[in-house]
């Protein structure tokens, strides 16, 4: 009788954890996205009082950054998914980051305004790129907790911005914050092409186990077709569904990013610091309904073996959360209570997030970037409009009547919600 010893070669080698690096590099571009885009909402009440602009002409000027955002998420998720997420995110990052660090340099409403619509031609393709980014890296169990992360980083980007762009204009003014993070920015980009590839195959540190975990799960090999299928995308009652539900987010949720400030310092009566200091609140609130929202999907989804139900539920737990809350936010006459239930309403909204990112990946494999360039499209189509309108509404009618057409929108959103189907994959 022999006896066998066992080696190290004979002893299956646990897989690494090069996509979890990988899922650390979004996370941090989801943070610079929204610390650059939330900048300028956090310095609107200095702005104004420099350059003399109305509250109509900022609203034109966040609308600028939308539409540009809007008009140019086909066109980024379609670069992502034709030369690879590599290429792709390094060269949207460094064109925005650079538009970012112009701003400080507009010196009346048209500049700012064409200064933050290239913006958005630049961040429009972040989200769609990163998503498809991820969609060859990640396991289908994971995704939901991952897109929840990535977004609910963004919140928290979002969150440290105002008291942070506050510490800054005191200090040197309104300018230095854009130049500052655009810097930011490229740093990311280089870090992003030194480590990033494509697919896991390409990647030095990934071994054998983790490439065919990943592999094995996702369905995703090395050599993929690169041709978009447009007929069967455009064709899936469910990108249109979901496309109508972003909407309705991407209109309520550009409240809280573009207006929020504002809305303390002028209608809640804050000071410039108490603003910076409550602003970010609701927007921490959110970033934990980012966390929940997507790994309580995925559990359940687990658990149940029912994917379609688990996003369903989730999202529509999300809106009708946002809906309720929105309404005592409004007409409450003390301006804390206020700000308390305005987190609990952009904790709702976010809990959708983690949710409709997933989708994508859920129903579109290796095409998800442009899928979720659709989507982001219209949920920008949402914000794109909420700012002006914003503006108008307040001029005629008070702050009031804006919240509650949000409250109305999140209705819509939950009734949406319930026709999406995660399981029908387009290819």
């Amino acid at each position: 009788m022999t006896e066998t010893t066992l080696t190290a070669r004979d002893v299956p080698a646990r897989p690494t954890h090069a996509r979890h690096v990988v899922l650390a590099l979004v996370v941090g571009a989801y943070m610079i996205t929204y610390m650059d885009r939330v900048n300028l909402a956090s310095a609107v009440p200095v702005i104004q009082r420099d350059l003399g602009f109305s509250m109509i002409t900022i609203g034109w000027i966040f609308a600028a950054f939308r539409w540009g955002y809007a008009f140019f998420q086909i066109p980024g998720g379609w670069m992502g998914d034709r030369i690879g997420g590599r290429r792709a995110l390094s060269v949207v990052v460094v064109w925005w980051s650079i538009f970012t660090s112009l701003t400080a340099f507009t010196w009346n409403a048209f500049s700012m305004g064409v200064c933050r619509f290239l913006f958005g031609m630049g961040e429009a393709g972040a989200f769609p790129i990163a998503t498809r980014s991820l969609s060859g890296w990640m396991l289908p169990t994971e995704r939901g907790f991952a897109q929840g992360l990535t977004h609910a980083a963004s919140r928290v980007g979002a969150a440290l911005t105002p008291p942070l762009v506050v510490l800054l204009m005191v200090r040197f003014g309104w300018r230095m914050p854009f130049f500052l993070f655009g810097l930011i920015g490229l740093c990311w980009s280089i870090a992003w092409y030194w480590y990033y590839r494509d697919t896991p195959a390409e990647h030095r540190h990934t071994n054998a186990a983790e490439r065919s975990l990943i592999e094995n799960s996702t369905g995703i090999r090395p050599a993929q077709t690169r041709t978009v299928p447009w007929g069967l995308i455009l064709r899936s009652p469910s990108l249109w569904t979901l496309s109508l539900m972003y909407f309705c987010y991407g209109y309520s949720i550009d409240i809280y990013l573009d207006w929020f400030p504002k809305y303390l310092n002028d209608h809640r009566g804050f000071n410039l610091t108490q603003m910076g200091f409550y602003a970010s609140l609701p927007l921490l609130a959110g970033a934990a309904g980012d966390l929940l929202g997507g790994s309580v999907s995925d559990r359940c989804a687990r658990r149940f073996g029912n994917l379609k139900l688990a996003r369903r539920l989730v999202a529509l737990a999300g809106f009708v959360l946002a809906a309720v809350f929105i309404i005592p936010a409004t007409f409450t006459s003390h301006s804390t209570a206020s700000v308390l239930y305005s987190c609990v309403a952009v904790f709702g909204l976010e809990v959708t997030v983690g949710v409709s990112w997933a989708i994508p990946l859920d129903i579109g494999g290796e095409y998800a970037g442009t899928i979720a360039s659709v989507m982001n499209t219209f949920g920008n189509l949402g914000s794109a409009v909420s700012p002006v309108l914003l503006a108008y509404l307040v001029g005629l009618y008070g702050w009031n009547v804006p919240f509650l057409v949000c409250s109305i929108l999140c209705v819509a959103g939950a009734v949406l919600s319930l026709a999406i189907d995660a399981d029908k994959k387009l290819v």
